[in-house]
């Protein structure tokens, strides 16, 4: 004897239960918890897995390197989704802007005029304080000069960033070719992208300026989710934009300045790592946003650096693959851009 279909009700209990697995996955609060467990397994299976010798030894120096790739995170986590939101594009970055190429602009500056004797033999926390006062200074008054005033044109800031970023380039080429070959190693050395085996003294004072600047950020969480909706809203709204913005790039720019004078330029980074937030958060508010890039970028760090020394054997760079991928995930964002 056939027997009549289910009815509609019992099939809607019958999905009941996947219904509510996908509403708590749809939870910015648990995919922030998954990123999170994702995070701690990796830190745990970076420290803890193919020791060659002295656990507590190994545990030190790792550490060391899983802090630095935590500062790193934040800073550029933090900064360009913040940076997105103040100049409503989320593909200009800092680094895009010409900030990496300032930074190595410096110490070729630096060793060109000193020598790498005396580059070697001046105080790290000396020429770390330069290049971050230098590098402030300078990303202050390029913001200043590009965000003060009424009119903000995204194709002047590509155009900006691009000029200046190929003028210090070739400006840092050719010093660099009349430089004497030990310098120029000197030089290669000091300016690439290295998370491994930090200095103490400068990963905690970079640590310090990163914290001081989250610490100034997580009060302006919501001012944030208010310019998203644009300047004449947010004036609307009873945000003084103008402070609140010049405020937001000094942050910007003393987290970027710490991150790279700590562990030199990583281009793409913080391309890569907030545009996945915005689709993995699931909420488009700064509540969910920020950290959840600070923990992408953890994931991107630990993970890439567990691949390459223990499954390539330190055959490459960390710096070199993200810059690699963020390059081609550049072009995609552009194309898709254009494509719309």
């Amino acid at each position: 004897m056939l027997t009549d279909p289910a009815p509609p009700a019992s099939r809607a209990i019958a999905r009941a239960p996947r219904l509510r697995v996908d509403r708590r996955w749809a939870d910015p609060r648990v995919r922030l918890a998954a990123l999170g467990l994702a995070v701690l397994g990796l830190a745990a299976g970076y420290c803890f897995t193919d020791v060659p010798g002295s656990l507590a030894f190994a545990l030190e120096i790792r550490g060391r390197t899983v802090l630095a790739m935590l500062v790193v995170a934040a800073a550029v986590g933090v900064s360009t989704v913040v940076f997105h939101t103040i100049t409503q594009n989320r593909i200009l970055t800092p680094s895009i802007m010409g900030f990496d190429a300032f930074y190595v602009l410096i110490s070729t500056v630096i060793v060109f005029s000193a020598g790498s004797a005396s580059f070697l033999a001046a105080d790290p926390v000396t020429l770390w304080l330069v290049q971050v006062v230098v590098m402030v200074a300078f990303s202050v008054t390029l913001f200043t000069w590009l965000f003060g005033g009424r009119r903000r044109s995204i194709h002047l800031m590509l155009l900006v960033g691009i000029v200046l970023g190929t003028f210090f380039r070739s400006f840092t080429e050719w010093m660099q070719r009349m430089l004497d070959p030990l310098d120029f190693q000197v030089l290669s050395d000091a300016v690439f992208a290295s998370l491994t085996r930090p200095d103490e003294t400068l990963l905690l004072l970079s640590a310090l300026l990163v914290v001081l600047g989250c610490a100034a950020v997580v009060p302006l969480l919501r001012t944030l989710d208010v310019l998203t909706l644009g300047e004449p809203t947010a004036v609307g709204l009873g945000v003084d934009h103008r402070r609140v913005v010049m405020t937001l790039f000094t942050i910007v720019s003393v987290m970027i300045a710490a991150s790279t004078a700590l562990v030199g330029p990583i281009l793409f980074l913080g391309l890569i790592v907030a545009n996945l937030a915005y689709s993995y958060a699931g909420s488009f508010r700064h509540v969910w946003t920020v950290p959840t890039a600070v923990l992408i970028g953890m994931v991107c760090l630990l993970g890439g650096q567990l691949v390459l020394e223990r499954a390539l054997g330190f055959g490459g760079t960390l710096s070199t693959v993200i810059d690699f991928a963020g390059g081609l995930f550049f072009l995609h964002l552009v194309l898709r851009k254009v494509a719309r």
